[in-house]
This record gives C-alpha cells, structure tokens and sequence, in this order.
C-alpha cells in the first residue's frame, strides 16, 4: 500500500552527558542500580541496558569511579575488543542498595518530560496527510456508503475528536480499526520519561507493537546512531476501551513497591488514537467521562499528578474516538458535543449493500447462495422487525446455517428452513418467563 504519510523526525543521539538533560545523581544512581542488578560490567554491556551510546555511558562510570563508586577490575576482556571491566566497590554496592530502597528502577535511562515533549511536537498526530485512498485502502474489507468516507477523512486528518453513533452491529468499532491500520508511518515512543525526579515508565509492549521484533530488548540495540535508543521505534499506537474504562484508568498509576510511575492509557497513546468504545456502557456515566477529555481536547495537554498531590502537565496529543450506540443527545449535554469536533452517524445498510455484504461472506465461508432462500429472508423475515438491516446480521446468519449443516452431517447450502433456524437464534422472543 502507498502511504503517504508524515516523515517523522528520529529522537537525535545524545552526544553527552550534559546533553540528557536530567538530574546528574539520577543518572549516576541508574547506572549502579543496573551494575547492581543486571550485573553488568563492561561499558558497550551497560550501555546497551541503560540504552544510551558508550560515550556518555564511559563519563558516567569515569564519573562514578572518581566518586569510589565504580572501580576497574583491571581485566581486559578479549571477547569484548580487550575491553576493561568495571564493578562496584562496597561504597558503590552500598549506594546501590540506598537508592533501590528509594526507587526500584533501572534500565533503560529515562528522557526528560520537556525533552519528550519536542519529539511529540515532531511527530504529531496532527501532521499526518491521509488520503481518500488511504482510507479505501484500509476499510476494503468493509461495505461502507461513500458519503461515510467524506465525513470521516476530515476529521481523521485533523486529529481532532470523533463521535461515531447509531445502532449497534454496523461496524463503528471495524471503522475505528481501519482508521488506525490507515496511518501506516511509525514514531517513537520514550521506555521512561521524567519529572521532577520520578520516572514514569511509558512503553508498553501490549499497547506498542515495535516495528522491529529486536527493539524492545534494549540488550539488543547494537546499532547505536541512528536514533536515542531510549525510544523504541512503533507503530502508532491505538489504545481501545469498552465498558470497563473507568476514571482512574487515566491516572498515573503508582506502584509503591518499586516507587515508580506507570503512565496511564492516554498517555500510552501518545501519537496515536485512542478509542473509547460501548460509550454509555461504563460504570461511570458518558457525560462524566467526556467532561474529563475536555481539557486534553481542547488545550492540547492533559493533567496528571503525583503520589505527593504535584500536578504538572504532559502533551496530549491523540486522534480520541467515542463511540456510541446511544443516540448523543441522550448521554451528553450541548457544550460537551460542542466540543467533540466531529459527529459521525454511521447507520445500517440499505437492502443492497445487505446483500453485498451477504454474498461477500456466503463466497469467503464457502456457502452457495441460493435465490429463493434470499427472496425468502428479505420478504418473511426482515418485514418482522420493520426491514431494519445491519452489517453483522450476514455474518451471523451464514455461520448459523454453517453449524447446522455441520450438525446434520450435509453439505453448506442454503434453504428457506434452514434460514428459518438461523433466524431463530438471532432473535429472542419477547415473552414473559415465569419464575
């Protein structure tokens, strides 16, 4: 597929340490908390599982050996280019121990917030060209009315928000998929940031997929100098929720064992989008949750604040989409669907593209149509519930017909009986159950 898509701009490679931009005991503490723990004890080893190049990585152990933290074993090793090895002294495992005991973090060194906010800036959401191809391209397993596609490349292009509705079954969550499979450029997302001397780790393998299998192993960063190796180079991410989203799902999440931060899921989406499906079905009522985006959507960042009460803002820089089987006048009030940017009905199909979407999933499950049984369907049975069709009506009707003919121990075909039993179970009849 041709993608024509933003060049997003690689994290540059610190040269050294005074280029990192974070706290010099911070940095120094990682380094012998890693030798502590991973340990490790030549310079392109650490430098690797700190992730940052051995140049800045030799001036922290110089600096942490004239601190008698760190001393030479006076070994080269002739595996590693005759390279010197390195190991704590007692002062050094001792410090190892103190800062452990105040933070359990170690790896990968973190980029500082402000640091990450420019590389955010170079890879906005905001600066990706998708195309009307594009799009077609990404939902061409779908039937889709074109009018569909005219609303929905604006607003995908501006990276603003989404609110798609209407009755459920008709695809709304397949659409936000396609959406997401579109934008087909990667960007780069930090292991760790920083603030104020807390680390707040951010790559998450279950929500970032790494466009190279070995770059979420930091051991396996050899190629230092094509970009910061403290981010791992990903497929914009989509974040997808449902009915269990809940408030505190997007908060900082801190583990106090290991006095560390967990960034929470919007923040993982982060040049991405994130997808808030079912709206309406969470514990928390839909106005609730919107009125919580109103800020991030608006202004372009969001709050967060640490286990001490410190609030202090992060990018938010996200394509959201809600969507809905409610009808939004029911869940929101006028200023919140002011300000949800676009609105996007996305209905069932008409008879046509029903039976489209009925013969395109009757050839790829290998069942034959028959004429009759379709005349059957469309004049008995859709008059019984006011000829309201909807995307996953085929779907379920053809693997019906093709669990009853396995069951029978016949060959896929299609009848207006066996019609009549796939039809069956989609429905439940309302009748009252005595108790």
């Amino acid at each position: 597929m041709n993608m024509q898509v933003s060049n997003v701009v690689a994290p540059p490679v610190p040269k050294r340490i005074a280029d990192m931009q974070l706290p010099i005991v911070m940095m120094r503490d990682i380094l012998i908390k890693t030798m502590f723990r991973k340990n490790v004890d030549m310079v392109s080893d650490i430098a690797r599982t700190i992730c940052l190049p051995s140049a800045v990585t030799q001036e922290l152990v110089d600096m942490a050996r004239e601190q008698r933290l760190v001393e030479a074993t006076g070994t080269l090793n002739a595996n590693s280019g005759n390279e010197m090895g390195y190991q704590l002294t007692d002062a050094g495992k001792a410090r190892a121990l103190d800062a452990l005991s105040q933070s359990e973090y170690y790896g990968a060194m973190p980029v500082p917030l402000d640091v990450y906010r420019e590389q955010v800036k170079r890879q906005s959401i905001k600066n990706i060209q998708i195309t009307r191809q594009q799009l077609t391209d990404a939902m061409g397993h779908l039937i889709l009315p074109g009018s569909l596609l005219d609303h929905l490349g604006p607003a995908v292009g501006s990276g603003r928000s989404i609110l798609m509705y209407g009755p459920p079954g008709n695809g709304k969550s397949s659409i936000s998929n396609g959406i997401r499979d579109a934008m087909g450029d990667k960007i780069y997302v930090p292991r760790a940031i920083e603030y104020a001397g807390q680390v707040i780790t951010v790559y998450d393998p279950i929500v970032h997929s790494a466009a190279e299998a070995d770059e979420d192993d930091p051991t396996s960063l050899r190629r230092v100098g094509r970009f910061d190796s403290r981010y791992v180079k990903c497929d914009r991410p989509t974040v997808i929720t449902g009915g269990e989203l809940s408030l505190n799902m997007l908060d900082l999440v801190y583990n106090s064992t290991a006095r560390t931060y967990q960034a929470p899921l919007q923040l993982k989406s982060t040049g991405g989008i994130f997808i808030v499906d079912d709206l309406g079905r969470q514990e928390e009522p839909p106005q609730a949750l919107v009125n919580r985006w109103i800020v991030p959507l608006e202004e372009g960042k969001d709050i967060l604040a640490l286990q001490s009460g410190e609030k202090f803002e992060v990018p938010f820089d996200t394509l959201v989409i809600f969507s809905t089987n409610f009808h939004p006048n029911e869940i929101f009030d006028q200023a919140a669907l002011r300000r949800i940017f676009f609105k996007i009905k996305i209905d069932g199909p008409n008879q046509e593209n029903f039976l489209k979407i009925f013969a395109l999933v009757a050839k790829k499950k290998k069942v034959p149509l028959d004429e009759a049984s379709l005349i059957y369907l469309l004049k008995n049975k859709y008059p019984t519930i006011d000829n309201i069709y909807a995307n996953y009506q085929p779907v379920f009707l053809i693997d019906q017909i093709i669990s009853i003919c396995e069951f029978e121990g016949i060959p896929y075909q299609m009848t207006p009986e066996l019609i009549d039993r796939a039809w069956a179970n989609m429905f439940v009849k309302d009748e009252h159950i005595v108790k």
